[in-house]
Parts: structure tokens; C-alpha cells; sequence
């Protein structure tokens, strides 16, 4: 029997629902494999050890009780180091918060764990979701599992890596602009971001409010599927949407690839220097779709090209709010001072990295009186016309396809010191970002190296259901997500 990890969600549930093999077991068996392998990729920062062998054994006993088990019983889940979990650190990879204990538990993990899922650890990520590598962390990189001298991607980089290393077979993550997607292309496993709202953030660590959205990484768009029985209305979180988490399930047997409709990005839409072998991939996936029967035609977004910059005004000028809360004083990394002003300058000079530093100086320019239109403002009317760009899109088509990343997993250390080098990481996945939509990246190639390469479907709101069954019906007719790295 294959390591519980390398076993897709899907079947380690129905194992453990007919008595196969009992929650405890695959539980143990997948922290064993965390401790014996974690630290050459650095995917965990913890792992919960104590808390997630009781649920397997309660999950255990329900099913000896004779109780139906729910849909995810006894699969090992990861959760970014952003979710709040009662009782554990949720440290956001930052000093800051490095012993900040969670009072109470994330909306999306309590319903995770009512669905059967045992939570084993919290994963790596970059400091407060701000990074595309996750070197970011105040703790550790990660590496990337096809080759450790690469970055993961980022932010949840420990998330995606986790996935593809084995180490568990499902992780939760948080996507701001990219930081689901672009890590599961670079790792080689399928991760999807949400409407905005479909799930709720209470109990994630906030960074860019109008944009933070839980997701989840895995190797099939089916083990996502079931994972995403946890949305629906949170009345603690007054921006989830009124909608049954049925509407997010992909229709399983209905074939999507005959009449799908997918419009492809023009090359003009967005510069961000696209890596050929790369753009080789994504051409050989579409031949692939014109084979499977769908009709794919060309597609526009004219105010694409300026989604990085209104992002980054946008995201840095709604951290610079968020992270205020961070003083020393209530809570967070607390060296003391003379005086309060000392206190607060010493807490933030050294409980902040220098990337939200930067951020935070930037969203505070960009906010100050004299600027605030000029720049912020700006910024959001712009937001407005991407918007606009892709709802005309989707007036011809019912997807939009693009590459997730520009380019494969990079060298360690290579982008670190070049801050435009690093933000153009993003810049395919912050356009639906801004707008608010559904996006899922799945595996469509590799490089000759062996590295990774991700497409990205981008669909209209609350069309979950559409972009799992596209990417299922991808899965069935091809093997890119069935490789594994060496250990």
C-alpha cells in the first residue's frame, strides 16, 4: 500500500469509511513521513502530533459505533501558517507572531475537521502572504520537491510543497494574488482560488482584506472537490457569499471538454517575459484541448497589463492598515523601550522582515493625504476596468486560459534582492485576483529539467463547479499530475 500521501484524498476517505485501514494508521504513518523527510524541503514549520492523532481516533471509534463517517474521514490536511487553529501558534511566518497563540479556530478549518479532515501541522509561507518564494519566511525557505536548490513558489510554498513531496495529500492555503496558484504550478500539483467570498476568512490572518482568499492545494481537481464542501455563509465573516457549497462541485461523469469554450490570452495582453519552454507547454496543452473538442478562440483584457502595479498599491495600502495592529504592546514580538515610541519602532524594526517593511511604507504613502486619489485611487479604477475586461471576455467564452507563472521554478536566491524581478512572479495570476474570480491551476508539462509547468483556468463568479470539472476532465485525458518527484 502506497505512503497515505502519495494516495489521492478520495481514497484514503472511502478506505477508512469501509474499514480498509483506520484513521489512526494513516495518520501516524503520515507524520512519520513528515518527521523522516521535512526538513531536506522544509515544508512544515509544526506539526500537531498530540491533537490529530485524538481526531483519528474519534473518527476511529465513530466508524466502530456504527456512524456514518463524512466525506473527507481521516485524510491528513496542512494548513498555511496564516489559519488560526485554537491553542496552536499561527505565526504568519514572521517573528512578530513567532509564540502568538491562536484563541480560537478559523471558520474554514472548524469545517474542515466536521468533514473529517485531520489537520497534522502548519506549513511555511512567506511573512504575512508577502513573497512569491517563500525565502520570505522569518524561519526557513522552502525548497521546491523536483529540485531543492529551486524555489516552491510562494506564499504557501510550504502548502504546494508539502502536496507534491508527499508529505500529505491535501493543504490549505490563502491566495492574495497568486499565492495558491502559482506555487501549485511551480510544484506540480493543482490548486484553486476561489470567488472571492466563497469561503470564509474568519480566522485568516489578514493581509490584503479585499483580496485574501482561502484555497486548496492537492493533486486532483477531485480531492479539491471534496474539500470545498466547506463553503457557504459564515455570519462571522459579513463577505461570504449566500450560495450552497453544492454549487462548487464539479460534475463528475458530465463531459465539460466537448463543449468547453476557452478563450486564450493574447500574447500582447500582459508583458511580464514569458519563458519559452514554458510557452511551449502551454501551446501543447491547447493542441491537447483542441483534441479532447473544445473550441478555444482568442480573447482580450486591455487593462491587464496594469494589474500588477494597481496590485501592489492596492494589497501594500490594505496591509499597511491590517499590520498596524502589530505594535508590541497588545501583541506581537515586544523588545520594550524607553518610551512608547521606542517600544513601537524597536517591536516593528525587528519583529517585520524587510519585504513587509516595504510594503508597509508603500501602502502608507500611498495613503497619505495628497497622494490618497493620486495613487490609491487610481489604483482601484483600475481594478474596475479589469473587472470589466474579463466580464466582456466571458460574454465569448466560458473559461480563460493562460500560463500560472511566466516561468518554472527559479533558483534560490536568485530574485531575493530584485524586488521587480519577484512581483512579475505574479503577474498572470493577479488579474483575477483584483477581479474577484475563480482560478485553477493544474499541471500541463515540464521543462527538460524536470520542472513543473502550470495552466491557469480563470472562470466567471461562483463557476467552481465549471473550473473543477475542466480540470478533472484534463486529468482524465493526461498523466501531468500522476508524476511524482524523487525523494
Amino acid at each position: 500500500m502506497p505512503a497515505p500521501a502519495f494516495r489521492s484524498c478520495v481514497e484514503i476517505a472511502h478506505t477508512v469509511r469501509d474499514g480498509g485501514c483506520r484513521a489512526t494508521e494513516v495518520v501516524a504513518e503520515c507524520l512519520a513521513d513528515i518527521a523522516a523527510r521535512n526538513d531536506s524541503i522544509g515544508a512544515f514549520v509544526e506539526t500537531f502530533g498530540d491533537t490529530a492523532l485524538l481526531d483519528a481516533e474519534a473518527i476511529d471509534a465513530a466508524r466502530a459505533r456504527g456512524q456514518t463517517l463524512p466525506p473527507l474521514a481521516g485524510v491528513p490536511i496542512a494548513i498555511k501558517d496564516n489559519f488560526l487553529v485554537s491553542g496552536k501558534i499561527a505565526a504568519c511566518g514572521s517573528k512578530m507572531l513567532a509564540e502568538f497563540r491562536a484563541p480560537y479556530t478559523a471558520t474554514v478549518v472548524a469545517r474542515l475537521r466536521e468533514l473529517g479532515a485531520v489537520v497534522i501541522g502548519r506549513t511555511n509561507m512567506d511573512e504575512f502572504g508577502m513573497g512569491s518564494s517563500t525565502e520570505r519566511s522569518a524561519f526557513f525557505p522552502t525548497k521546491n520537491p523536483w529540485d531543492r536548490s529551486r524555489v516552491p513558489g510562494g506564499s504557501s510554498g510550504g502548502a504546494a510543497a508539502a502536496v507534491a513531496s508527499g508529505l500529505c495529500p491535501l493543504s490549505l492555503g490563502s491566495d492574495t494574488g497568486g499565492s495558491v496558484r502559482q506555487p501549485a504550478a511551480l510544484c506540480g500539483v493543482t490548486g484553486l482560488k476561489p470567488t472571492y467570498g466563497r469561503l470564509s476568512r474568519y480566522g485568516l490572518v489578514a493581509y490584503a482584506s479585499s483580496l485574501d482568499c482561502p484555497g486548496f492545494l492537492a493533486r486532483t481537481a477531485k480531492d479539491i472537490d471534496l474539500a470545498m464542501h466547506v463553503a457557504g455563509l459564515d455570519p462571522r465573516d459579513a463577505t461570504t457569499l449566500d450560495a450552497p457549497a453544492a454549487e462548487c462541485a464539479l460534475a463528475i461523469g458530465l463531459d465539460e471538454a466537448a463543449s468547453l469554450r476557452i478563450g486564450c490570452l493574447c500574447d500582447e495582453a500582459i508583458e511580464c517575459g514569458i519563458d519559452q519552454e514554458a510557452q511551449r507547454a502551454f501551446d501543447a496543452a491547447l493542441d491537447c484541448w483542441r483534441s479532447l473538442r473544445a473550441n478555444i478562440a482568442p480573447v482580450h483584457l486591455p487593462h491587464a497589463q496594469h494589474a500588477i502595479a494597481a496590485y501592489y498599491l492596492i494589497a501594500s495600502a490594505e496591509a499597511s492598515s491590517n499590520l498596524a495592529r502589530y505594535d508590541g504592546i497588545r501583541y506581537g514580538h515586544s523588545p520594550g523601550g524607553r518610551t512608547l515610541e521606542e517600544a513601537v519602532t524597536s517591536a516593528r524594526s525587528e519583529g517585520f522582515g524587510p519585504e513587509v517593511q516595504l510594503r508597509i511604507l508603500l501602502g502608507a504613502h500611498a495613503l497619505q493625504h495628497g497622494y490618497h486619489d493620486e495613487l490609491y485611487g487610481h489604483a482601484t479604477r483600475v481594478r474596475r476596468l479589469v473587472a470589466d475586461d474579463f466580464a466582456a471576455a466571458f460574454a465569448q467564452c466560458d473559461v480563460i486560459a493562460m500560463l500560472t507563472s511566466p516561468a518554472p521554478a527559479f533558483p534560490l536566491g536568485s530574485r531575493i534582492d530584485d524586488p521587480v524581478a519577484m512581483y512579475s512572479c505574479d503577474a498572470l495570476t493577479v488579474p483575477a485576483s483584483l477581479a474577484g474570480l475563480p482560478a485553477i491551476s493544474f499541471p500541463c508539462g515540464f521543462t527538460k529539467d524536470g520542472l513543473p509547468i502550470g495552466m491557469q483556468f480563470v472562470a466567471p463568479p461562483r463557476r467552481e463547479g465549471l473550473l473543477l470539472a475542466a480540470a478533472h476532465a484534463w486529468q482524465l485525458a493526461t498523466d501531468w499530475h500522476l508524476r511524482r518527484p524523487g525523494r
